[in-house]
């Protein structure tokens, strides 16, 4: 009976901290606004943190097609728009393998920024590389 008692309760502190995980984060009022001007057709919007800012994702099966991410001020800094691995310019997929252990890209997208600047952006174990338009590594993000 004592053994059936901590079990539960060490399956309750398991589901609180899930829940706590899993908490949405709500993004403030001039962020949303900037959102909604920038893109105002985007439906199914989830936001997250990212290095202190709102990324907010939306689009798609998976719901992060499109990756838009404004300063706490509501100041806009990069969309990403997903796209296939196999769109990415041929050099980037060998010079990743090459450079980072054999990695394999899990996601790409294409970046624009602030102030236009285009990019690509490739995940690969829990990081994101950089590459230019036409292939070349630029760094990590």
């Amino acid at each position: 009976m004592k053994n059936t008692l901590i079990v539960c309760m060490m399956f309750a502190g398991f589901g609180q901290a899930a829940q706590a995980q899993q908490k949405a984060v709500v993004p403030p009022p001039a962020v949303k606004a900037a959102f909604l001007e920038k893109y105002p057709a985007s439906k199914g919007v989830s936001w997250e943190m990212e290095k202190g800012n709102y990324e907010a994702n939306w689009g798609g099966k998976s719901g992060e097609d499109n990756s838009a991410t404004f300063k706490p001020s509501g100041a806009f800094v990069e969309i990403v728009r997903a796209m296939p691995v196999a769109e990415l310019p041929a050099s980037v997929a060998p010079y990743v393998k090459a450079h980072f252990h054999g990695a394999r890209i899990l996601e790409a997208g294409k970046v624009t920024d602030a102030a236009g600047m285009q990019s690509y952006e490739v995940e690969i174990k829990g990081k994101d590389l950089i590459f230019s338009l036409d292939g070349k590594y630029m760094g990590k993000d």
